[in-house]
């Protein structure tokens, strides 16, 4: 029963354009670039940025257009956002950017909105200037986008031109339960971020799916889970190159945020054990190990929530280690 769960469930990825150490953006866009084109080989559905500001090691800020660089390097895996952080933009703004994006590669664009800044308070300042302390309506900038793709706008005095009467799909993002009763009451998808906020996944999606309305968007709710994932030969192998998505959690847990580090054998060198309870908390959905390993838990995990579409997030710091893993985890749902 579980094999035939993760058959026909879908299989994306998230992509922070992470920037490795001793490297630059410019290689991190490049090797972007290598992983969507192996990801489009591989089956998967869909390939998503997450708009992220003043991060060093995370290169992701300029989302639409990554977006453009990479769906115009593919053709046909869905591109999209994971997400755009709509606080820090007009809704005509995004309108116009991901119609633009609509226009160029046709049924292949996807938007994804989140409610946060996407970085820190003082950077959210610098982004909205005068905004920053005007009252930011996230459930009203989305019927705002919604209206500007709507055919039915072509009267209205502004009009998003591209992107009037195209089909972009909007996607509510979460990591809280607000989110969630949002995206019931809209009758859109939701994708909740247990990646790194594992705490409310469960109360989130009960109450997506107890109070969803159909909508002309979607009929039945629909349910992804982003999680963490590092797939390798063998369980050791793993688990050391999960040493840097635990090292990357570490920074952000000590706020000491630094460039993507490189595996090592021993983390017990890097954190005490109230540091390694802190970050295996908010790793707590990730799968580490081999094929085997991974797809005993994937099917637990698919047989429990009864998810749709998992989407993983791969922070490793060896690109062909990376590009292994992806195929492992591709492998995991045809078998």
């Amino acid at each position: 029963m579980a094999d035939h769960l993760l058959k026909n469930v879908r299989y994306s990825v998230l992509d922070l354009a992470t920037v490795l150490d001793g490297f630059t953006a410019a290689d991190t866009f490049k090797t972007s670039l290598e992983l969507a084109k192996q990801s489009e080989n591989l089956g998967y559905t869909r390939y998503w940025f997450a708009e992220h500001h003043n991060m060093a090691g995370v290169a992701s800020s300029a989302t639409a257009v990554l977006i453009g660089y990479i769906a115009g390097g593919t053709h046909s895996i869905r591109v999209g956002s994971g997400g755009i952080m709509l606080p820090n933009h007009a809704p005509l703004i995004v309108a116009e950017q991901f119609g633009t994006l609509a226009s160029l590669y046709p049924n292949r664009i996807d938007l994804g909105l989140g409610r946060a800044p996407g970085t820190d308070q003082v950077t959210a300042m610098a982004i909205r200037g005068e905004n920053f302390n005007a009252v930011h309506n996230f459930p009203r900038d989305i019927d705002k986008l919604q209206q500007f793709f709507s055919a039915d706008n072509y009267r209205a005095s502004v009009r998003a031109i591209p992107g009037e009467g195209l089909d972009i799909p909007i996607w509510i993002l979460g990591s809280s339960t607000d989110s969630a009763r949002l995206a019931a009451e809209k009758g859109l998808p939701y994708a909740f971020a247990s990646h790194f906020a594992p705490t409310y996944f469960e109360h989130a999606i009960s109450i997506y799916r107890n109070n969803f309305k159909p909508s002309e968007f979607l009929q039945e709710p629909y349910v992804m889970a982003c999680v963490n994932v590092v797939a390798a030969d063998t369980d050791a192998e793993a688990e050391r190159l999960s040493s840097s998505v635990k090292r990357m959690f570490l920074g952000v847990i000590t706020g000491k945020r630094e460039l993507l580090k490189p595996a090592v054998e021993d983390m017990d060198v890097y954190w005490d054990q109230l540091e390694k309870e802190a970050v295996q908390q908010m790793l707590y959905y990730s799968f580490i190990g081999s094929p085997k390993t991974i797809k005993e838990s994937l099917e637990a995990f698919v047989a429990k929530h009864g998810v749709n579409e998992i989407m993983s997030t791969s922070h490793i710091y060896d690109h062909q280690a990376k590009l292994l893993s992806n195929k492992i985890f591709a492998g995991l749902f045809k078998d």
